[in-house]
């Protein structure tokens, strides 16, 4: 074997390490963590919610619906008319069926459009559904 590498170097080969194989692995890990991680997911708009003692972070939300002061529905940065919430919210609850419905609903919002929104995630088949609100400070 050594034999073999000095006549190599005296034939003015240079010798290589073949870094293929580890660019292959890194790769891979690097397309494996892209894969499982989780992404946070953010409804499209800022709302004022209203403030509550009983408050807590609720984890695992992967469907967050906003509702605005105008009754607007918006889902993924979209605004979604209401007819199609239903939709919506079947074909992201099939993405992770593990997942919960938060509803952030303006302070000033209607009643009866935050009500439309939950019937529809219960019709979608999602019960697990909560309503966002600031901790306060009491």
């Amino acid at each position: 074997m050594r034999n073999r590498f000095l006549a190599m170097q005296q034939e003015g080969e240079e010798l290589e390490i073949n870094i293929t194989p580890m660019l292959d692995v890194v790769f891979i890990m690097l397309i494996f963590f892209i894969v499982t991680a989780s992404f946070v997911k953010e409804s499209g708009i800022d709302v004022n919610k209203p403030d509550g003692q009983t408050a807590m972070t609720k984890e695992m939300a992967n469907i967050l619906i906003a509702i605005d002061a105008d009754g607007a529905i918006w889902i993924d940065r979209r605004q979604i008319d209401p007819r199609a919430v239903r939709a919506n919210i079947e074909r992201l609850h099939a993405e992770n069926p593990q997942g919960t419905v938060v509803i952030q609903a303006d302070e000033n919002a209607r009643t009866g459009v935050l009500v439309g929104v939950m019937d529809s995630a219960r019709l979608a088949g999602v019960y697990n559904v909560a309503i966002a609100a600031n901790e306060s400070d009491q």
